[in-house]
């Protein structure tokens, strides 16, 4: 794997949480109104343009560490995790503005020892946002360059992943398919085929376990012909995975994907960036738009990771 890999990656994920950032929440009929056509400023969250959020800062967060200690290190990871939330670390501008629930519930517990780090992710049903999913690519694409392959012992390592702050096994499943289509991608694979053989390797991992139920519309041959009334953009982690993967496959190219993604509407900041990460690494740094890489905060920083970051592959 090489570095123009991770930037695509990188930066792929945080320009679409950024084209997103100031929409979120925001309906989808609003947005077909006023939709996203480039960078904006202020809205939701009275940010300047190109300002990412949680998403970006949680998988840079990641990566840090891994890159650092060449591993990953679960208690190094949540310390990092810990420095972003209490010192406002890893920001795009020095600033923390966006936090879900159930990764402050897990960042606590960790801070204050109630568990250990991969027991601090809330199990409970209810608790499967998008907040673990939003931060599993530094896992998967270390594991992929390190292994060569996502199969079942790195699945494991994606689920404890995970756990650090979502620890339902639907959480687990989603970042597992996500990880085992961006493994059919880092192949070679054109999207639709690394859908196609993701998630029939999704079937042999998960097919037995009840939960997988939850991702049954993946498996339908005709997912990607859903029409758009019947895709939801909240911020349900199975939400977000079907919506990003809808919208990979019924686009071609970074710039109609990622904002196609965002003016969906709803979390649109976590849409951009998961839609985003793995078209990054479809199309490359080159086609993520070069007036969108120009206003991105703190982009140098970003590419500089990213060579730390391949440096240990």
């Amino acid at each position: 794997m090489d570095v123009k890999t991770l930037k695509g990656m990188l930066l792929g994920l945080a320009t679409g949480d950024a084209l997103g950032v100031p929409v979120e929440f925001e309906s989808r009929m609003k947005l077909k109104s006023d939709p996203v056509k480039d960078m904006r400023a202020f809205g939701t969250w009275n940010q300047s343009a190109g300002t990412w959020s949680d998403d970006t800062s949680l998988t840079i967060a990641a990566m840090e560490s891994i890159a650092r200690l060449g591993k990953i290190d679960y208690k190094d990871i949540m310390e990092n995790f810990w420095h972003w939330y209490e010192h406002d670390d890893f920001t795009a501008t020095g600033e923390r503005f966006d936090i879900g629930n159930t990764t402050y519930s897990a960042i606590i517990r960790f801070k204050k020892k109630f568990s250990p780090p991969t027991e601090c992710g809330l199990t409970d049903e209810s608790s499967n946002g998008n907040g673990s999913l939003m931060r599993i690519l530094p896992a998967t694409l270390y594991l992929y360059g390190t292994r060569g392959k996502i199969a079942g012992d790195e699945l494991k390592i994606i689920h404890e992943f995970s756990a650090l702050t979502h620890g339902h096994m639907i959480s687990y499943m989603a970042c597992g398919i996500y990880s085992l289509i961006a493994a059919q991608i880092l192949n070679g694979r054109t999207f639709p085929d690394a859908f196609k053989l993701g998630m029939n390797d999704a079937k042999t991992f998960y097919g037995s376990d009840a939960a997988f139920k939850n991702f049954s519309r993946l498996c339908d041959e005709n997912f990607a012909a859903l029409p758009e009334d019947k895709i939801s953009s909240s911020g349900y982690v199975v939400h977000t995975l079907e919506t990003a993967l809808w919208c990979l496959l019924n686009t071609n190219d970074y710039k109609t994907l990622s904002l196609k993604a965002v003016n969906l509407g709803g979390d649109t900041d976590t849409t951009g960036a998961v839609a985003g990460g793995l078209a990054g690494i479809i199309y490359g740094l080159e086609a993520i738009p070069t007036e969108w890489l120009t206003t991105l905060k703190r982009r140098d920083y970003l590419e500089k990771l990213c060579a730390d970051f391949v440096a240990v592959l």
